[in-house]
């Protein structure tokens, strides 16, 4: 009820400030303030200003009364209460949240407001006639604001905050700041005032009121790491500026000491023990050494180092950064009968100072090695043998010398070899005992100016200790080869050619490589002193020699070409010299010297075809070649004249291989009875189907008609006689017919043999109706000598017969 006293109270000391009165639309009695302009014509107007009581309203949020709260009253100076004025309300929540009175303009509000759902509404009053319904003034906003009440607690945006601060910190340093958030009115009253407090997390950490920052609050001993790492702190809110009655709200921050450098490493022994074998390689761990560090990550990383001892020069430490530990290797050979142990001193400390400089920071330890002895292979005195040697050295003479021992001290005797397969040609041979290399074969430095070879020195009592060594064996140059000319020169001379034009430049070459380097020689020889009218020879003093004319014009077919034998010798000692013939063509040449035809003759002393001639008769072979094959071509596609014209007269296709048969006892043979068939018979008379068709068939002379007389006088069968008209109608039909190529060569019409009822068709031993005597065999001399006997032997039983 005070409540609402105080706001109408305040709202009439306002009146009289911010009041004003409505004015008459047309004439009426103006306000108390008026405003008066004149016209272009001088005429005074006039504005009447609108006559609200005020312009704001207020009210307080979270109204929990049953009846609508009443918040203020509208009046316009229109309005005579004479009941002929009705006010009008629009607007934010008009006729819903508010409500009013349209006889006396009272405001009302209907329900409880929320003040951080809506602080304020705008709403619009008119004064109408309330019979007309014309308004009498025009429409007037105002607002309504809703005051704040503190029935919202602070809140923070996380629940649970994480920051880190680095141990040791100082008291007061800083770690994170925590800030709340309150709904209610920051701007009206206490309710939004916050105040932070900490609630756990006492000793160690403290929040500033005011801003929510969070420090350390004890000294950098007492935060240490590795003693405690993560803390829970809870920091409260609370508003109205902490006072009592104010809401409260909290949060939890996880704080975490991050590590720094202040623990230097430690090793967890004084001392080291390892041992090795002396054939361990260079670069072998042999061992490993430990240290600790409370320290975390990079401030937990370690540096080993030798800092003294007698293996300081022997061994070598490094540190693994995976597990952060010492690897100690063989940084030079060990030998065991030198030196059996060795004793080092290391330390280790972090690559990072130590937060805390007063601190011893390295740790320090002793390393002991113990060297075990194994059984080694000789060693040689040598890494490698460089040894030099004349060639054309006798077999037998020694190149030079290796040695090696055992070393261990026992000291067995070594026994020397030769790798062959470093020597497959058997050139050299060492002396098994001292080591002595000597040659088995004489040395051509122009085959080989180097022989690298593999000596193996091995123990007597242990053959698979083994050891080798290389050795490079120079052989050194001597002059044993004599030079000859560069290259093969194409020399030629024109025709027109003048006295003393050089023609050819010539050098030469030489296999053997003296120290001093190539010196030549050049003269004719004495066989070519005929050609001196010809050509003459310079030595220019430089390996090189120059071919000149000694006469103007040269006939090419008088002759074609000259040959200059050239000695050439070096200047080595002893002294080497060969006899080159060089080959002087003599051509047809234009104005300009430019050879235009030449013979073919080839150009040096050496027997052999030019490349022309080689290329035609390559040309040749490659055309007879062909001709062969097109020749065997067309044989083989070269086709008989076929034996069989048709397929349907089976008689006449049957061909003879040359085989005989067994007659009519062999039963797999062709079947005779074929050929005794009537049908076959009456067939015979008809045309023949291989031969070229006539209008005739040449019919058998009456002689062939009858029957023949079998063997012996004895008449023959039925069957017999058949078969043979048939085969003398087919031989006498061949026979007599010009115009029939000689099938019958080729075809036969019975099988002869043993017990072959056609007998045998051979004129030699068959019975033939005609009279061997009747027939003349004279024209077979006239066929030559191989006919001539055959004549004779005819001709001879004719004569018989006759006699």
């Amino acid at each position: 009820m005070r409540t609402y006293l105080a706001l109408l109270l305040w709202a009439a000391a306002t009146l009289g400030v911010d009041g004003m009165v409505f004015f008459q639309g047309s004439g009426g009695v103006v306000g108390k303030e008026m405003d008066q302009h004149k016209s272009k014509h001088g005429v005074p107007l006039r504005r009447a200003k609108r006559g609200w009581m005020w312009n704001q309203f207020f009210l307080q949020e979270e109204y929990t009364g049953s009846e609508n709260l009443y918040i203020g009253k509208l009046h316009s100076d229109m309005d005579k209460e004479d009941e002929t004025v009705r006010y009008v309300l629009n607007g934010e929540g008009a006729g819903t949240i508010f409500i009013i009175n349209e006889q006396t303009g009272d405001l009302h509000v209907t329900r409880s407001l929320d003040r951080e759902s809506k602080a304020s509404y705008i709403l619009r009053a008119q004064a109408v006639n309330r019979k007309t319904g014309y308004p009498l003034e025009p429409e007037t906003e105002f607002i309504v604001k809703v005051h704040d009440i503190n029935d919202n607690e602070p809140k923070f945006p996380q629940e649970v905050y994480y920051a880190t601060v680095p141990e040791r910190s100082n008291a007061g340093t800083s770690v994170t700041q925590v800030i709340a958030e309150d709904a209610d009115d920051s701007m009206f009253g206490m309710a939004a005032r916050l105040a932070y407090s900490i609630s756990q997390g006492h000793p160690y950490f403290s929040v500033e009121p005011a801003t929510g920052i969070i420090r350390t609050a004890l000294g950098p001993s007492d935060m240490d790491r590795e003693q405690r790492e993560h803390y829970q702190v809870v920091i409260e809110a609370k508003d109205m500026g902490g006072s009592r009655g104010g809401l409260t709200g909290s949060t939890i921050v996880n704080i975490t000491l991050t590590d720094v450098n202040d623990n230097p490493p430690r090793f967890l022994t004084s001392d080291f023990s390892f041992s090795t074998p002396e054939t361990t390689e260079m670069g072998t761990p042999i061992g490993r050494v430990k240290a600790f560090d409370r320290d975390i990550g990079v401030n937990a990383e370690m540096d080993f180092s030798i800092i003294g001892g007698d293996g300081q020069d022997m061994f070598d430490i490094t540190t693994d950064r995976i597990t952060q530990e010492g690897v100690l290797s063989v940084k030079k050979p060990l030998d065991f009968e030198r030196k059996k142990s060795y004793d080092l001193k290391i330390q280790v400390q972090n690559p990072r100072p130590l937060v805390d400089l007063q601190m011893q920071a390295v740790s320090k330890a002793t390393v002991r090695i113990s060297v075990e002895d194994v059984d080694e292979p000789p060693v040689f005195e040598r890494f490698t043998y460089i040894m030099e040697m004349k060639e054309n050295t006798a077999a037998g003479s020694t190149v030079g010398s290796v040695s090696a021992m055992d070393p261990d001290i026992r000291h067995d005797p070594v026994r020397y070899s030769i790798d062959r397969h470093t020597d497959p040609d058997r050139v050299f041979n060492v002396h098994g005992g001292n080591g002595s290399i000597y040659l088995l074969k004489s040395l051509d430095r122009e085959k080989a100016a180097w022989h690298n070879i593999s000596v193996v020195a091995t123990e007597f009592n242990n053959r698979e200790q083994k050891s080798s060594v290389p050795v490079f064996i120079r052989v050194l140059d001597v002059n044993d080869n004599a030079p000859t000319l560069a290259s093969f020169y194409e020399t030629f001379v024109c025709e027109n050619a003048k006295s003393g034009q050089k023609i050819q430049t010539i050098t030469a070459v030489d296999e053997d490589d003296p120290a001093g380097g190539h010196r030549f020689f050049f003269k004719l020889a004495p066989e070519s002193l005929e050609f001196r009218p010809n050509f003459t020879l310079k030595d220019n003093q430089d390996s090189t020699a120059s071919i000149f004319t000694r006469r103007t014009g040269y006939r090419r077919l008088q002759q074609s070409s000259f040959h200059l034998a050239v000695v050439i010798s070096d200047g080595d000692y002893p002294m080497q010299s060969s006899t080159s013939t060089l080959t002087v063509r003599v051509c047809t040449c234009d104005r300009d010297g430019n050879m235009e035809m030449c013979n073919a003759e080839a150009q040096s002393g050496v027997a052999g075809l030019s490349t022309g001639a080689l290329v035609a008769i390559l040309l040749c072979v490659i055309i007879l070649l062909l001709i062969v094959v097109l020749f065997a071509a067309l044989k083989r596609q070269k086709k008989k004249e076929p034996l069989i014209i048709s397929k349907e007269d089976v008689r006449d296709n049957v061909v003879s291989y040359n085989d005989e048969g067994g007659g009519e006892e062999d039963t797999q043979a062709f079947d005779i009875g074929a050929l005794r068939h009537p049908e076959t018979m009456e067939e015979a008379a008809k045309q023949r189907r291989d031969i070229m068709p006539s209008e005739t068939l040449f019919a058998p002379p009456p002689l062939l008609r009858r029957s023949v007389a079998a063997p012996g006088g004895m008449p023959p069968s039925r069957d017999n006689a058949d078969v043979r008209d048939f085969i003398n109608q087919r031989v006498l039909e061949n026979d007599l017919n010009p115009t029939a190529p000689p099938y019958d060569s080729l075809a036969t019409y019975a099988y002869e043999g043993n017990g072959s009822v056609a007998e045998s068709l051979s004129s030699l031993g068959s019975a033939s109706t005609e009279d061997p005597g009747e027939q003349d065999y004279n024209y077979l001399s006239e066929w030559g000598p191989r006919f001539r006997k055959l004549a004779d032997m005819y001709g001879g039983e004719d004569s018989d017969r006759d006699s």
